[in-house]
């Protein structure tokens, strides 16, 4: 009996080229389809997709899911591709402009301003195709190759996500992961997506020859971005990072699970003012 082909989610974004380089290759037995991280998302929990690099977030709020590859996206330090635009200083922002192409910086953004700064800003959704000029809120967030073109803007302050949350919790802070729904047969996939990225990272050069012109780089500051900005192994610091982020995602509403261990919140930083952990944050 011939397997049924697997249908496989993929981000179209410049970051995840190295994960899907020759994957169709390495993987004939799937169908690539590319979309914006919550799109897919939402494709994998409606059954439209068997295995998709899907926001880490969304990987908790689906107990059925399971982590497939030790292949993500993920940073040790600046990460160029997620900012946080502030209008005004931290204590006076009121409202909060999303981009909806990722659910995970949404709630990396939401969790660092409530940690460091108590803040719980009113949220409003900025379109995938919008600008920063298309909104008036206090702070937006862009992701993706437009958060690399920084928009030029008097802004009180920019904020690197990635490297916020590593000098914040000396963690790294992986994205996305490939995650399957429940009951699907992965066949040789597993292998094959980390196979792809094996391959993409020895080819970085390549990839940033062809991908820097039509977005609008260098292929210096293309190739600088891939290779020193982000980091595509699941280690075990990546795990505690996970960890760590699942616990905060819960402890502000973002995520339904366990009450939050006192142990991964008592050490971490807080800015000058700022009250200490309570129970009943929304």
């Amino acid at each position: 009996m011939q397997r049924k082909r697997l249908r496989v989610g993929a981000v179209n974004y410049l970051n995840t080229k190295p994960l899907v380089y020759g994957l169709a290759s390495l993987a004939p037995q799937a169908d690539l389809i590319f979309d914006f991280p919550s799109r897919l998302a939402d494709d994998l929990a409606a059954g439209r997709l068997d295995v998709a690099l899907i926001p880490t977030i969304e990987v908790f709020r689906k107990p059925t899911y399971s982590i497939v590859s030790d292949a993500c996206i993920a940073c040790r330090g600046p990460v160029l591709s997620v900012k946080l635009f502030f209008r005004k200083p931290f204590e006076a922002v009121r409202t909060l402009a999303l981009d909806e192409g990722s659910r995970t910086s949404v709630a990396l953004a939401r969790i660092l301003l409530k940690e460091r700064f108590g803040l719980d800003p009113q949220l409003e959704r900025l379109p995938v195709d919008a600008s920063l000029e298309d909104t008036q809120a206090d702070a937006v967030l862009l992701i993706g190759d437009r958060a690399i073109h920084s928009p030029a803007g008097n802004f009180s302050a920019v904020w690197d996500l990635g490297d916020e949350w590593c000098r914040w919790s000396e963690l790294p802070f992986v994205f996305a992961m490939w995650t399957a729904r429940g009951g699907v047969d992965l066949g040789d996939l597993e292998s094959a997506l980390s196979e792809a990225r094996d391959e993409g990272l020895a080819h970085l050069e390549e990839i940033a020859h062809r991908e820097a012109a039509p977005l609008g780089l260098t292929k210096p500051h293309c190739l600088t971005y891939l290779r020193d900005n982000l980091h595509f192994f699941l280690g075990e610091r990546e795990k505690r990072g996970l960890e760590l982020f699942h616990d905060l995602a819960v402890s502000i509403g973002l995520v339904v699970g366990p009450a939050v261990p006192a142990r991964n919140r008592e050490t971490l930083p807080r800015a000058a003012g700022t009250a200490g952990p309570t129970d009943n944050w929304s």
